[in-house]
Parts: C-alpha cells; structure tokens; sequence
C-alpha cells in the first residue's frame, strides 16, 4: 500500500528530529528510518530523498478526496476547503451580469488616468498587468507622490474573493474599484468630478449607453464597469493547475514535496486553502507594531471589534513569487515570510500595566504554531510556491475613448 512519511524536521545535532504523519509506508520510506527511542534518526540522503517524492508523486496524482489528510488546528475562525484547480471563470453577481461590452468598458476605465484628480494615475498605476497586477513597491505612490500605508494586493483572482482591501473594508469589486478613486492619497478625486469628467468624452458616453442603457454616466455605474473587467482577471495556467489536469511530470521532487508539507507539516493550509489559496477570513500573525513605528490596527479600523485588532486578510498565493513583497506593510520577501511562519508568528507580549489593561492589544492567531521546518523544507515549500506562478501574459493596455 502506498504512503509517506511527513518532512517536518527540527535540527538535533548531526539529525534531524523527524514529526511524523503515517498511512502504510512503503519499502524504501520504510527502510530509511533508523529510528532510535528518542525519535531521531539520520537525515534522508538524495537517493532517499528522491523515492519519497516519486511516492508522493504518485498520491497526489490521485484525486483529492483520496489525498492524506490536511493538517489542521481545531478552531472556530478556522474555514476550510481544499486546494485544487482554479476555476477558469469567475462568477459575476447577478446585479452586475457580465457582458463582453461592459468588461471592455472597464478595461478602458481601469487603464484611464482621467479617472484621478491629477489626471496622471489610472487604477493600472498600482496594479499592473507586468507587474502581477500589483506593484512590486513596499507601498504604493499616490496622488503627489505621497507614501500609502499598505502594500498593494494583486487583483488576480479578485473574482474569488469575498471582501476587499487587506482590513475588508469593501463587500464587493463594486465597492473596491471606486474607493482608491475617491482616496485623498491616491487618486484624490470625487465622484462627481469623475462622473462629469465622463460625461463629457463622447466615446465613454456612447459606450455607457449601449451597456447600461443610460443617458447620463453615474459613479455607480462606473465602478460596476471596472468589477466586471476585473473579475475576467482570472489566472490557472500555473505549473500546479497543470499538475492537477493530469500532467503530473510538471512540478518538481522539490515541489512535490512542498505540496505534501503545505497541506501538512507546515500547516499553510489552514488559512491558504481553496482554489484561490484563501480562506477569505482575517487572522493576526502578530505584525500590528502595536504602538510603534509602522502600527496598523488591521480589520478593527473597519470593524471597531476589539478582537479585530491587527487581523489583515489571508492573501491569495496564487502568482505569489511574482508579486514581491508581501504582508500588508511590504516589508518582507518570501525567504522572510516562511521564516515567520516557522517561528510561530510574533507573539506580542504587555510591557507594563497598562497594555496589560490594554483592551486593544493585539493578540496572535491561534492558529499559528511554532513549526521547526528544516532549511530543506523551506526550500520545497519555496519550490511549490513557485509552481503557482502564472506565465507571464502581455496586456496591451486599450485605446481610450475621446
């Protein structure tokens, strides 16, 4: 019978203290272990190394209600659903439906620097399509070039979604598109400058006509013309997708190992699950800088819940080695990031009395556990990570209406 053994490992000397996940194991996993009373044994050598991936490769080859079970943490903030294929589309709601005219619409909106105060930024300036539909930049520039406050997220796979911003703040696309337009720091326009700015270009006029049948352009309906272009932002032609269509010589040993870690050992799963590797939920790693220099409250800035004190969305991981860097500050890259998670986060801890009194001092999920992950682990974490990267694609951005 098939089966494995997990690749968790804490240094011990010259070994490796290895914690274990076991169905029958075979031969070769079987062989390698050598272990004593105390649970140490030698590390795997490549040869050993390489039969534990083809036999992992050969598990996760199958279909995924016949994968090892998922390592989780027994919680209520914990929302599960297994990592997979992405969809090819993603939904539209039905007060927006999509039509080929309206996301076109959106696309020369989203490209459109008219739509600032400025007239110099477009919503392309912070997410753009050579740039994973981020920006690549610690935090993003606005309008007179001031400094934001948080990175910007990818809109790949926004579709997916089901609230918005890193604190949630937006319910919908529809929402999201037009709050950056109407933020003082970044296009620090109104909705109605934009709306008479539209109005008076002929083509968007025409165009806004013919799809939502109006006379007169609104703010509403502009942003629903941006949602419906970014919800056809969808991504699934990664290395992963390709391995769960069958093609299961496209990811690495190193990958495939990765896989099994992910969804084990290293306990990514409990938050990056799904399709769009998201739980859509909110969770404090511990990096609120509570009271200090880079402080961010997270999600209680749009909830005022106490218990929301430094929560920020689980971000997708979908093109995540494309998309650099990361957290909602952008202070970190990906080396940085794992090497959090394997400590367990940050647990803040009160200095005095009064954080102690502190109804808002930030505490750590739960869920984050201290992981004791070799540097071989990390490296096939990092190899898997990798292969949900999307190939790059050229956007040519639209010709604008006049």
């Amino acid at each position: 019978m098939s089966c494995f053994v997990l690749l968790g490992v804490v240094a011990h000397g010259s070994v490796c203290v290895f914690a274990e996940q076991r169905q029958a194991q075979p031969d070769i996993i079987q062989r390698s272990e050598r272990l004593d009373g105390l649970g140490v044994r030698v590390r795997l050598t490549p040869e050993q190394y390489a039969a534990q991936a083809a036999e992992l490769r050969i598990t996760y080859s199958k279909p995924p209600a016949e994968w090892p079970k998922p390592e989780l943490e027994e919680h209520p903030d914990l929302k599960f659903a297994e990592i997979g294929r992405l969809p090819r589309e993603a939904p539209h709601p039905e007060r927006n439906p999509f039509t080929k005219e309206k996301a076109e619409l959106g696309k020369q909106l989203f490209f459109d620097p008219r739509l600032s105060g400025s007239m110099q930024i477009a919503c392309a300036s912070c997410h753009d399509p050579d740039l994973g539909w981020a920006d690549g930049r610690t935090v993003a520039f606005g309008h007179d070039r001031q400094v934001g406050t948080r990175n910007t997220p990818t809109i790949m796979n926004s579709g997916f979604g089901e609230s918005f911003f890193w604190d949630g703040r937006a319910s919908s696309l529809e929402s999201q598109s037009r709050q950056p337009v109407i933020n003082e720091i970044e296009m620090h326009s109104t909705p109605d400058l934009i709306a008479e700015r539209v109005n008076q270009i002929a083509g968007y006029r025409e165009a806004f006509k013919r799809v939502f049948d109006v006379d007169e352009v609104s703010f509403d309906e502009i942003g629903k013309a941006i949602a419906c272009f970014e919800r056809t932002i969808v991504g699934g032609r990664s290395r992963f997708d390709a391995f769960m269509d069958g093609k299961t010589d496209v990811l690495s040993d190193s990958a495939v190992r990765g896989l099994h870690l992910f969804r084990t050992t290293a306990r990514c799963i409990n938050c990056h699950n799904g399709p769009n590797f998201s739980d859509n939920q909110f969770h404090n790693l511990g990096l609120t800088y509570y009271g200090r220099k880079f402080e961010d409250l997270g999600r209680y800035i749009a909830t005022k819940k106490p218990e929301d004190v430094g929560r920020f969305k689980t971000p997708t991981l979908r093109n995540v080695t494309a998309t650099a860097p990361y957290m909602h500050n952008g202070l970190f890259e990906l080396e940085g990031v794992l090497n959090i998670y394997n400590a367990g986060g940050f647990d803040p801890e009160p200095k005095n009395e009064a954080q102690a009194n502190d109804p808002l001092f930030p505490k750590k999920s739960a869920l984050l556990k201290k992981l004791n992950l070799s540097k071989r682990d990390l490296a096939d974490l990092t190899e898997f990570l990798k292969a949900l990267e999307e190939p790059k694609q050229r956007v040519r951005p639209p010709v604008l209406p006049k």
